[in-house]
Order: structure tokens, then sequence, then C-alpha cells
């Protein structure tokens, strides 16, 4: 997994503060796999109940996130009950690590 422990808790006080501490965070895409350099940061974050306002919060947490890490891109990818599942959501799930 290519991100500091720094970031890693960084991350999850985020996603915390912004959607909640029954959100689960997956790492997936290319900073799982350690034999890659660079790339963006992809995270699906799993939430237990209907989100209101799904662009506006995934926004709101990719953007807090770039700025801590200074311009680093960070995508952000929800899954809740009211959301459609598309196929990047399998690979997340699949391919990602629970952060």
């Amino acid at each position: 997994m290519r991100i500091t422990e720094q970031q890693k808790q960084d991350i999850l006080t985020v996603i915390a503060i912004s959607a909640g501490d029954a959100a689960q965070v997956k790492l997936f895409g290319s900073r799982v796999d350690d034999t890659k350099k660079g790339g963006d940061i992809d995270l699906l974050i799993t939430l237990p109940d209907v989100v209101e306002h799904p662009a506006q919060l995934a926004a709101k947490i990719s953007a807090q996130l770039i700025r801590l890490f200074h311009g680093r891109k960070v995508d952000v990818l929800l899954s809740a009950p009211n959301l459609k599942d598309l196929p990047i959501h399998a690979i997340a799930l699949q391919n990602g690590i629970t952060l």
C-alpha cells in the first residue's frame, strides 16, 4: 500500500468528520500496488445510510484531502443503500485494502 500512516490517518479523520464514524473506507487502484509509482488516491467509502447529496459529499471529502495532500488528486467513490452500484464498485471491493 503506497500511502503513509499519516495519510491513512488523515483520510480516516476527514471521512469520519464528513460522513460519520460508521463509514468504511477502502483504498483501491494503483496505490494498492507497491510495484507502481505515482498515481492518484482512489477511495471507496461505504455508508450504511442513505446519502442525501452524494455528489456534494464526495466533492467535499475529495477537496479536503487534496488540500491536505498538497494537490495530490483524490478520487472518491461512494456506496450507500440509495446509490447505484457500478462495475467500479465491484473492482474496488475486490481489489481494495480496508483502511
